[in-house]
């Protein structure tokens, strides 16, 4: 959705690359390059006026003209400007002392309310909750039975006493849920609510009807992040109509300008929560506006792959593949390979998994690219083989390539090619398991066999240093000259660099330095 936006901004940021100092021109052209990207985003006017002007004025001031980078500096600035009208910190769920929380969900017609409540149910599910999905839309039709499958394929139980369309009171549905949940111990209630295809009287009198009967704890607008600035109006309306605490973004992953997302938060001055980002029920996720900030300057977003990581692989599983991997390449074997990427595949698409590492904006395109049917295909060609053939690749021989090609349905050439690429990361990743990092670069301290990639028996020399005198009165002499050179001197600069005491008159700047400091 920020594509757009995160290219112009890109190419905004490239122009100040190389200058060791800012005019005033150049900060003036830099402000309207990220106006003009704002504003093809669709973001409201109001916002875009207030972002620019913020930017403007520290960008003008000491904390970039007196920056030793001061291109790295404005792009902080911007980074800390986006994070704010995002809605600042990541805004939690308010959950009530004596349960059941009770979250109604509100929004028009088509902004999906209902998909939206089975993924925020099963979200919570794995949070360690039991939520509870009331079906409170009784006018669309087939509303109460589309929630029931949601509710089905998320594994969440669901309260609809009522058929719906048409049929049935909402409020009290709604009351009657609250009881239930308290009698089957369900700590959370979700209210999904109807909609219409615009703002009425009738939308607005319901949903304040069901707010004042079950005084929920969170009320929710969800709002389809493909509509621009209507997102903006109609929260605007449901605020003074209803009233809501957090916003909730759905269809993140649209090919829309996303200008919603960037002006709800400071329009209503309600925190966006939740963000969902695809079709499946897992492509939902709490909103980090820090994080999505980095996305949008394509600066990637670690923290939340290393938390898919982390609720996907198993702890033990990977103690025991690195185990395996530690004691040689040939212990990882082709059950090991398919079991990996099987368990990268759980952390959803590879398209995005990538978009979120850090520099990987540059090759939108390829990622774009990316068939995710190839997996599908790796692990067919895998699961061909004979299981003496998974243990020990070696043995796959032309006959035997051929046989696998027939069984999986590929050409005999993608074997061929599958079983290099295998060893190729098999003796990569043993390598870094055994503590020698990436090709050519040297271990992690700390790792097993670490130790810069020195051969076998050749022991690395230690670092010299200033020797030290046998004879303790001329040990003695030396130090209490040493300390009184510190003492005449000062104490060293930051970061340990000579200040303006010992050595302060042999220490000069590199010329690499030197050419981004600003002129005297």
């Amino acid at each position: 959705m920020f594509d757009t936006l995160s290219d112009r901004l890109a190419a905004t940021f490239k122009n100040l690359r190389g200058k060791g100092r800012l005019s005033e021109a150049d900060i003036d052209a830099t402000a309207r390059e990220i106006r003009i990207a704002l504003l093809e985003a669709d973001v409201a006017l109001p916002v875009v006026r207030a972002f620019i002007k913020q930017v403007k004025e520290r960008a003008t001031g000491a904390e970039v003209s007196q920056a030793l980078n001061p291109a790295q500096q404005v792009v902080k600035i911007v980074n800390e400007e986006l994070v704010g009208i995002l809605g600042g910190e990541t805004r939690r769920l308010r959950f009530a002392k004596n349960p059941p929380t009770v979250i109604m969900l509100a929004g028009l017609q088509g902004a999906g309310k209902t998909t939206l409540a089975g993924k925020l149910g099963r979200w919570l599910t794995s949070q360690g909750h039991a939520p509870l999905l009331v079906a409170c839309d009784l006018q669309r039709p087939n509303a109460v039975n589309q929630l029931s499958v949601v509710a089905e394929r998320a594994g969440v139980a669901i309260f609809a006493p009522e058929p719906g369309n048409g049929v049935g009171d909402p409020v009290k549905v709604a009351e009657d849920s609250v009881v239930h949940a308290r009698d089957k111990q369900h700590d959370v209630v979700i209210v999904d609510t109807a909609g219409r295809l615009g703002i009425d009287e009738e939308l607005m009198r319901q949903a304040a009807d069901i707010r004042d009967a079950v005084r929920p704890d969170e009320v929710l607008f969800v709002v389809d992040a493909m509509i621009g600035q209507d997102a903006v109006t109609t929260a605007e309306a449901f605020q003074d109509g209803v009233g809501f605490d957090g916003v909730v973004l759905s269809k993140l992953d649209g090919d829309a300008r996303g200008g919603a997302a960037l002006s709800v938060a400071q329009v209503t001055g309600k925190q966006v929560m939740f963000a969902s980002n695809g079709e499946k029920l897992d492509d939902f996720d709490a909103f980090h506006p820090d994080r999505m900030a980095s996305r949008i300057l394509g600066m990637g977003d670690m923290l939340t792959l290393i938390e898919k990581a982390e609720q996907t692989f198993d702890q033990q599983e990977a103690e025991k593949m690195a185990a395996k991997l530690a004691k040689g390449p040939k212990e990882f074997t082709l059950d090991d390979f398919l079991a990996q990427m099987e368990q990268v595949r759980k952390m959803g698409s590879i398209s995005k998994l990538l978009g979120m590492m850090p520099g990987m904006g540059q090759m939108k395109d390829q990622i774009n690219n990316i068939d995710e049917r190839d997996v599908d295909r790796t692990a067919a060609i895998i699961k061909s083989m004979t299981p003496g053939e998974r243990a020990e690749p070696t043995l796959i021989n032309g006959s035997r390539r051929a046989r696998i090609a027939r069984g999986s349905g590929v050409d005999v050439s993608a074997v061929k090619n599958l079983v290099e690429r295998f060893f190729e990361a098999r003796k990569m990743m043993s390598k870094m398991a055994q503590g020698g990092g990436m090709p050519g670069m040297p271990g992690m301290p700390g790792m097993p066999g670490a130790g810069g990639g020195r051969k076998k028996g050749k022991q690395q020399k230690k670092a010299k240093g200033k020797r030290q005198s046998g004879n303790p009165m001329k040990r003695k002499q030396d130090e209490q000259a040493a300390a009184q050179r510190r003492a005449e001197g000062g104490q060293s600069g930051a970061f340990g660099l000579p200040g303006a005491g010992e050595g302060a008159g042999d220490f000069e700047l590199p010329q690499e330095f030197k050419n981004m400091l600003p002129p005297k």
